[in-house]
């Protein structure tokens, strides 16, 4: 089964990170990442760019066109800065690999949701 382990952050949390202290959290989750990929859990994996850069596709305005704005506008004081896709037997497997992340970014704030992955020319689950 394939989960996607979430990771948000506030935004004063990692936007006050030196260069020095990112490279530093990024080197201890690639060492995650890895040991991940040998063991062939770990799938899809992004660091997310800044929210200023994001673009949000919302419903037709009154003009009937859709509308695209500026940013995401969540009411949430985290932001999501990246996803893995990870494939274990049961939830419990993606739980422990996001605690050893939160383990190595103890500020960060990990979801952990099942997720299908829909494959070109794959039928999807249910279907005929």
């Amino acid at each position: 089964m394939h989960y996607a382990i979430l990771a948000y952050h506030a935004d004063d949390a990692f936007e006050n990170w030196s260069e020095a202290e990112d490279a530093a959290l990024m080197d201890d989750l690639l060492g995650i990442n890895d040991r991940l990929v040998a063991e062939k859990h770990l799938g899809p994996a992004a660091r997310l760019g800044p929210t200023e850069g994001a673009r949000t596709l919302r419903g037709k305005s009154t003009g009937g066109s859709d509308m695209v704005v500026d940013g995401p506008f969540a009411e949430t004081k985290e932001q999501l800065l990246g996803f893995y896709v990870v494939d274990y037997p049961s939830i419990d497997g993606a739980i422990e690999a996001a605690r050893e992340m939160r383990r190595v970014n103890p500020t960060a704030i990990y979801e952990i949701r099942p997720v299908m992955l829909y494959l070109p020319g794959a039928k999807l689950a249910g279907g005929d």
